[in-house]
């Protein structure tokens, strides 16, 4: 499971991944975008002392997610800073002994075709670089799956991801394969039925998922608590498994994942009393997953 968000000095972190591994989970996703590690592209060593000091000594392994503002589809001028952030950060990953790193997929501001494939260029170009530093040390960075939010035009999809890492055709670049946000994806391009073969495409370079539930929709309308959202069923909403309608059990029998691949649960913290079943449904799910014949155990919509 993916660690919460949280500011100041991570006095609390250390609560949370007691509570983690009395659940039961064997991975932790570091949410470390979060921790104040960073200053000016700079590591804070007592920062990340307390990190390390709250983390060692666990029956934990873990991966980092990184900022999430790294984009390698900005503007020129910007992405040398891009990769100065990301350099620091795999290096708080390689020190936590981490072996995955999420890195967001590109996004873009532009509409004209021809500046949308210079985004593209640019981000092979920068990954490939990418790529020589996780290898430096020892690590896959793992590019994830977007949707448009924030006035954001454009950012891959599944499909478009999988062709773009196939021909970066770097042993330490793959995929974070992130189900609820390729479905608001394709929702939002008018393909929601795309779901299952756009992440079936990508599933062979996805080293690292993010499972969680939604109804793929699109915010579009106002609404004025999260109650209300989640009655609507719109937006990224983290749901536990089989809260919304996700397809999952398709989606694990067509899929076909490298060897090694972690599933990571990314839940909404107002939903952490469904954890456990949250946890059962999921290791179901891999087991499907990993067998191609194993039926998991119903995957379903709470009545309470």
């Amino acid at each position: 499971m993916s660690s919460r968000t949280r500011d100041g000095d991570l006095s609390d972190l250390g609560k949370e991944l007691d509570q983690l591994q009395a659940l039961g989970v064997d991975f932790v996703e570091l949410s470390a975008f979060d921790f104040d590690l960073i200053a000016g592209g700079r590591i804070r060593t007592s920062q990340m002392a307390t990190l390390l000091g709250t983390c060692r000594g666990r029956d934990l392994s873990y991966s980092v997610h990184g900022p999430l503002a790294l984009n390698f589809m900005d503007t020129p001028e910007r992405l040398p800073l891009h990769f100065d952030l990301l350099e620091a950060s795999l290096d708080i990953a390689a020190e936590l002994g981490a072996k995955h790193y999420v890195l967001h997929a590109g996004m873009t501001m532009e509409t004209d075709p021809a500046l949308r494939r210079d985004a593209y260029h640019r981000q092979r170009e920068w990954l490939t670089r990418a790529g020589d530093l996780a290898q430096a040390r020892d690590l896959h960075v793992c590019v994830e799956t977007l949707f448009e939010h924030d006035d954001w035009k454009h950012t891959p999809c599944p499909g478009r991801l999988a062709a773009e890492l196939e021909a970066i055709a770097h042993p330490n670049i793959g995929a974070t394969l992130d189900f609820g946000h390729s479905y608001l994806k394709l929702d939002a391009e008018g393909r929601r039925s795309d779901l299952v073969s756009e992440c079936a495409a990508l599933a062979p370079h996805a080293r690292h998922l993010h499972l969680h539930d939604c109804f793929g929709r699109q915010e579009g309308m106002w609404t004025y608590t999260f109650s209300e959202q989640f009655a609507l069923g719109l937006g990224d909403l983290h749901l536990p498994i089989g809260w919304g309608d996700i397809p999952w059990q398709e989606l694990m029998s067509q899929c076909v994942f490298p060897k090694d691949t972690l599933f990571v649960i990314e839940l909404n913290p107002r939903f952490l009393h469904a954890a456990g079943d949250c946890l059962a449904q999921t290791r179901a799910l891999a087991a499907l997953a990993r067998s191609g014949t194993q039926t998991p155990a119903e995957i379903r919509m709470p009545v309470t």
